[in-house]
């Protein structure tokens, strides 16, 4: 292997003379840690390999097949979900509606996630600036909103809870957020940069009846920080050269 190329456990990541930016490095990493994971417990088979292969679409249903074995849902317990209800009462009353418009930054196959995010920030601090005219979040929405509503000036309308994805959910129904629009935020599609026009506060849910969405929106949660502490966990077992990578000694903890 060449000097100066990043690999995982000897296998290269980039070829030799090839620049790559420090995030698509960190995702390369990532993926081939899985891949490697994979291998190991015996969901792909074994190949000899001195570069890092693309995934193809049944290497990935069988990395996202381990992952489910490997790090299983968990359901949090009704303590846990009486406990958050009373301190989120906002993220479950009936009839709560909020007025959004967003710019979403789609993260799609093969895009370069940190440089991404990195130019959701750079429009985020643009859109923040004290002299920002008002028209300028719609203009950027259409200029660079990859959702259907950037046409529109990023406007998503009037949603209620049940309207959003859960993890941008507890971002608009959160009132103690309400000043600090717009916001970057990250959901499963990518990154969006959100204000909150208008709110239509709603009355609280009881317990009772929000118990299963309590529940849910919990265990995403977990599941997401359980994900992440796996890879870091996999890092740390590994020989990682040419990139950083946060790794981490203990064993999975959901």
């Amino acid at each position: 292997m060449s000097a100066g190329v990043a690999a995982v456990n000897g296998v290269a990541l980039q070829q030799a003379g090839e620049q790559v930016s420090p995030g698509d490095l960190r995702e390369r990493a990532w993926s081939e840690l899985l891949r490697q994971e994979a291998v190991r417990t015996g969901w792909l088979a074994a190949e000899a390999a001195l570069q890092a292969p693309r995934l193809q679409a049944d290497q990935e249903a069988a990395i996202h097949r381990m992952l489910q074995e490997q790090v299983p849902q968990r359901t949090p317990d009704d303590e846990e979900c009486a406990r958050f209800h009373r301190l989120q009462p906002h993220l479950f009353a009936v009839g709560s509606r909020v007025h959004v418009r967003h710019i979403l930054f789609a993260v799609t196959p093969g895009v370069a996630v940190r440089a991404l995010a990195q130019r959701a920030e750079e429009v985020l601090l643009e859109l923040s600036h004290r002299q920002a005219p008002p028209e300028r979040f719609a203009e950027r929405a259409r200029e660079l909103s990859n959702c259907p509503s950037g046409a529109q000036g990023g406007d998503l309308g009037w949603l209620a809870p049940a309207d959003c994805a859960p993890e941008l959910g507890a971002i608009f129904f959160d009132e103690k957020l309400a000043s600090l629009h717009p916001k970057l935020v990250q959901s499963r599609f990518g990154f969006h940069i959100v204000e909150i026009v208008e709110r239509a506060p709603g009355r609280p849910m009881p317990y009772e009846q929000a118990r299963e969405r309590v529940a849910a929106l919990l265990g995403q949660r977990a599941r997401r920080t359980a994900l992440h502490q796996y890879i870091r966990v996999l890092a740390g077992r590994a020989r990682i050269e040419g990139v950083a990578l946060e790794a981490a000694d203990s064993t999975l903890v959901q």
